[in-house]
């Protein structure tokens, strides 16, 4: 049994932190940004696009690096991204730096993903593996709980000669206060830079379901329509988190009148809370329920509270659309054992597979703009249907080799 690294599990949780915390704020910032840089929703969609879409792109290409390379190395070159994508942003405010700006920061975010954890397997014992990937999603969820509150706070207080903010972003130019978040992000890189080189890191010995196998490997997998069908799962709903997310802020300002330097951060915020509390609630449904019935009620219970915002006040799509959230919590864990749990080999690949299915939060964002500029964000959102209704038909198609492990509440009678 391998001594477990503290310091280097203490580092992956801090890079989960990092990692949260610069990706979820794009849907706070989609009314700035509109509004700065005078955009239709078609094209601020192609912003959360270049982040996404670095995803699908930079995934794979980073599992072959992760079997050649010291984890630090990547580790360092990710952040070296994550910089110059925040630097470019913070000094050449305009609509085409951010776009290269996001595409930056984004391929630095997917290669963290790829290494961040089979580092904690090793650095943290894989005995305390699912106990420690718990604590991460947690912290995860926290970071994207405090972002869009400190970004509300930053625009608020950037321009105030007198506050702690504007002393420290006194680059940041006055009509544009949301800027400051990216020079934050250049702060924040450069930290985890000189953090990550001042650490020693285990040796990474990647399992057989790490590694990203063969391009021949990936191409019998993607002939299998099962493979597809889960594909698309993982698809749709990162599409549908991001939609949900990234346009939340807007709609509640254009409906409803919500200031979304305030209100409309704060329902984002709540929206990544609750949906790191439904995950907490979803890890006890899974030991007591299959986890198909989960993943039915959940989502059954989004589409309702997603109907509830589109069809009932103010005050009730300010609860509800961040309330999806909650039970969004459930579907990726979910769809993801499934998955897995359907196949009898090649895991490596088949997760590779999936988890290039983020690229639905590219693309669904984009196609909500769209049918926004043409119809209204209102029937953007209600493309959501089509999305929902697909990842609860997994609860019902999916016939997974091994099913959930569940326990009785109540012991039989002999």
């Amino acid at each position: 049994m391998n001594k477990r690294n503290y310091a280097a599990v203490f580092l992956v949780m801090l890079t989960f932190f990092v990692i949260s915390f610069m990706t979820n704020i794009i849907g706070p910032l989609t009314p700035d940004i509109i509004n700065g840089f005078n955009l239709s929703l078609f094209l601020v969609a192609l912003l959360p696009f270049a982040f996404f879409i670095a995803y699908g792109l930079v995934s794979l290409p980073t599992g072959i690096l992760v079997e050649k390379y010291h984890p630090k190395i990547i580790m360092v070159v990710a952040f070296l991204l994550s910089l110059s994508g925040s630097l470019l942003l913070s000094l050449f405010p305009n609509y085409l730096s951010a776009i290269i700006s996001l595409f930056l920061i984004g391929s630095g975010m997917a290669m963290l993903q790829v290494i961040i954890n089979p580092l904690l397997r090793v650095a943290g014992g894989e005995e305390h593996y699912a106990f420690n990937s718990v604590l991460a999603q947690l912290i995860f969820g926290a970071a994207s709980f405090v972002s869009p509150l400190v970004y509300s706070y930053l625009v608020q207080n950037v321009n105030n000669s007198d506050s702690l903010a504007s002393k420290i972003f006194s680059l940041t130019p006055a009509e544009l206060p949301w800027i400051s978040i990216y020079f934050l992000f250049v702060i924040i890189s450069i930290a985890m830079i000189l953090v990550t080189i001042s650490f020693r890191f285990p040796k990474v010995e990647l399992k057989a379901d790490e590694k990203t196998g063969s391009l021949k490997a990936y191409l019998q997998m993607i002939k299998q329509p099962l493979v597809i069908a889960f594909f698309f799962g993982i698809f749709c709903y990162v599409g549908t988190e991001q939609v949900i997310a990234n346009w939340m802020s807007q709609y509640l300002s254009v409906y409803f009148g919500y200031d979304p330097q305030t209100t409309g951060a704060r329902a984002v915020a709540y929206f990544w809370g609750l949906m790191t509390a439904g995950g907490v609630l979803g890890l006890l449904l899974v030991k007591i329920m299959d986890s198909r019935k989960v993943l039915v009620l959940f989502t059954f219970l989004a589409i309702l509270s997603l109907t509830a915002a589109l069809v009932f006040s103010g005050q009730v799509a300010l609860i509800a659309l961040p309330l999806t959230g909650f039970f969004a919590s459930v579907m990726y864990p979910v769809i993801i054992s499934l998955a897995l749990n359907s196949v009898t080999q090649n895991h490596g690949v088949f997760a590779g597979i999936l988890l290039t299915g983020i690229t639905g939060g590219a693309i669904l964002p984009l196609i909500t703009g769209w049918i926004g500029d043409n119809w209204g964000l209102k029937a953007g959102y209600c493309f959501l249907y089509l999305t929902l209704g697909y990842i609860l038909s997994i609860g019902f198609w999916a016939k997974p080799l091994i099913a959930n492990k569940t326990v009785s509440l109540f012991k039989k009678k002999s």
